[in-house]
């Protein structure tokens, strides 16, 4: 397999519109959060789920179409089409590059092709001078959850209540060299 990772075109677009982009998890993180006067306590803690439930894309993909070209890079990863890709989004004040959409094809996970695109990433926020790479995710993604552990990042914070759903985001970021 010769996976080429290359700054996406428009042509790429109803491609990556088009992909699924929801996963299938067996675990979510769940969050606990207690209010007491002078102290706000928080609990995250994984959860095995009865069984496996599909987790819907917390954006609208088709927001891409006009998204895109704000976006400090789009990267796909194409072998003979494309079969994921990554949007980074960099916050030069902070020298900190976000990491707000990773996907691959359902039939391509596991592959290999996600840990591609998050090193692309990482070569790209290098050459741009970032200091710190952020990659965010829904609570619910047990799969990029794994992949961002696997790859050396660190969980370093959420925000409830993140995503238009409603859903927890869940941060897990590293310094770059």
């Amino acid at each position: 397999m010769s996976i080429e990772i290359r700054p996406a075109v428009s042509t790429d677009l109803p491609r990556l519109m088009g992909m699924d982009h929801s996963v299938t998890s067996e675990y979510v993180w769940q969050l606990d959060l207690r209010r007491e006067p002078g102290q706000i306590s928080t609990n995250l803690r994984e959860v095995r789920l009865p069984r496996p439930i599909l987790v819907a894309y917390p954006r609208n993909p088709f927001s891409l179409a006009d998204d895109w070209q704000f976006k400090s890079a789009v990267l796909v990863a194409v072998d003979a089409s494309v079969m994921g890709y990554v949007c980074i989004t960099e916050q030069s004040a902070a020298t900190v590059a976000w990491v707000t959409d990773l996907v691959v094809l359902p039939d391509q996970r596991r592959r290999g092709i996600g840990s591609l695109l998050l090193k692309s990433a990482y070569d790209w926020a290098q050459e741009r001078g970032s200091h710190m790479i952020i990659v965010e995710m829904q609570a619910k993604n047990q799969p990029a959850i794994r992949l961002a552990q696997k790859a050396g990042l660190e969980f370093c914070g959420y925000n409830d209540h993140y995503y238009a759903n409603q859903d927890v985001a869940l941060f897990f970021g590293r310094m770059l060299k």
